[in-house]
């Protein structure tokens, strides 16, 4: 990965042709995901005719129906190929998209709403198992890859939508759906060109060695303390995507002098340094143990980024908009690291004949960060006013301290003799022994 630039890497990306065909399907679903995420909340406010506090429960039933997404793909892509409930998945979207177009009324939306946000999430979770199974053990440099080509679907989508909201009709919103939609078609498409990895619910180099044979009982994770330790510190470990999001926009406007202008700059900065730097922060994170104390530095470049929001609240305009983008850039490091070492993590400390599932839990934490971080912020670290940005770094930097140790132990429990640093894929953890293996050292 080093001395490789972006377009090489994906011309030669890890897992070959298979990998290279995922990451456009990618790009394609998250350039479709952009368009309609710019869109929805004035299509549902407008079109829809909803109130704030229906969108809000619109919204949030969403999100919680988005956190079963990631265990029960899961748990499926241990008994059904991960490319056909892909395929699925932007299928099931694909419907409730064109839902969208004939139903209006805020009680049919909210099955609607929930079932696109369950697919998401779910999609999301079987593409990670996908890049894990296709990668092996240059799983970080596909994360850096995908990463960089999914922000710039985004912004492209963005762009796209910007078009439809300035003509501002009922017949261009649905456009915006139909456009996101049609991205479904490509991507689903695009998926069923790829082949499927070996080794049905494992997740294994791309090789050509031998899958490890699946337990007879596979070790479930929710039996796991140490691995649910995990997933459980992982939650607020995700907590950049809602200060980008949520706290700097809303701390800006209510609490500094800086101009409303500097708001839409947030986003794209961050576009911009992911798109740059993501290969480079994950060459720094890359194997186990770069991961883990990545994670504590997670914690760090948080803690800095609460302290420049706070500089920003006593500063005039230009104090004010200059700390506050800083800040920006801070979260968004954070968010370099903290996208290639939750990952990484989740995967070397689960055991390899059970990541499928193991992986699906893994994946709940940024949909609960989703829909607490943003209720976190604006009721209890917003409200506490600096003291409570202060508070919310020092507990960043103590629970990524936390997750680094536990990280390290449960690691070094896994390992096996030829693995002494650690760099190794876990051996597999005999059937009826997760508390032992699973979870020794953290639970």
């Amino acid at each position: 990965m080093r001395g490789n630039g972006l377009i090489a890497q994906l011309r030669k990306p890890p897992g070959g042709r298979d990998a290279r065909t995922m990451l456009l399907a990618q790009c394609v679903d998250r350039t479709g995901t952009g368009v309609w995420a710019a869109a929805s909340v004035l299509y549902f406010t407008y079109v829809c005719g909803m109130d704030a506090r229906q969108l809000g429960l619109l919204l949030g039933v969403g999100a919680v129906a988005g956190i079963a997404g990631s265990p029960l793909a899961g748990r499926a892509a241990e008994r059904v190929p991960v490319r056909w409930l892909l395929i699925g998945c932007h299928l099931l979207r694909l419907g409730t998209m064109g839902l969208l177009l004939v139903v209006d009324d805020f009680g049919a939306l909210l099955p609607v709403v929930a079932l696109t946000c369950l697919g998401e999430r779910a999609a999301k979770t079987l593409e990670m198992l996908f890049a894990t199974r296709v990668a092996g053990e240059r799983r970080a440099t596909y994360q850096a890859l995908f990463r960089s080509v999914a922000n710039a679907g985004y912004a492209l989508g963005a762009g796209i939508s910007a078009i439809g909201l300035a003509v501002g009709t009922t017949a261009a919103y649905r456009t915006l759906i139909l456009a996101n939609g049609l991205s479904f078609v490509l991507a689903a498409v695009l998926v069923w060109r790829t082949r499927e990895p070996a080794g049905r619910g494992l997740v294994t180099a791309a090789s050509g060695a031998e899958p490890a044979a699946v337990p007879s009982a596979a070790p479930s994770p929710w039996r796991d303390r140490g691995y649910l330790l995990f997933v459980l510190l992982d939650m607020p470990l995700n907590l950049d995507d809602s200060i980008l999001n949520v706290g700097l926009p809303l701390w800006l406007v209510h609490h500094t002098a800086a101009p409303r202008a500097v708001v839409p700059v947030f986003l794209v900065l961050n576009t911009v340094l992911v798109v740059l730097l993501q290969l480079r922060v994950s060459a720094l994170a890359e194997g186990p143990r770069g991961a883990a104390a990545a994670v504590g530095w997670y914690g760090v470049t948080l803690f800095g980024s609460c302290l420049l929001i706070v500089l920003a609240t006593g500063g005039g305009p230009w104090t004010a908009s200059i700390a506050l983008l800083a800040a920006a850039m801070l979260v968004t490091l954070a968010e370099l690291m903290r996208s290639v070492s939750s990952w990484e993590l989740a995967v070397v400390l689960a055991p390899p004949g059970a990541r499928a599932s193991y992986l699906g839990v893994a994946g709940m934490s940024q949909s609960v960060q989703k829909s607490v971080g943003p209720l976190l912020l604006t009721g209890v670290v917003m409200a506490a006013g600096p003291v409570g940005w202060v508070g919310l770094g020092a507990a960043t930097v103590g629970l990524g301290a936390l997750q680094r140790r536990a990280g390290l132990r449960r690691l070094a429990a896994l390992a096996g003799p030829s693995a002494p640093d650690g760099s190794a894929a876990a051996p597999a953890v005999p059937a009826g022994e997760p508390a032992k293996r699973a979870g020794a050292g953290v639970g």
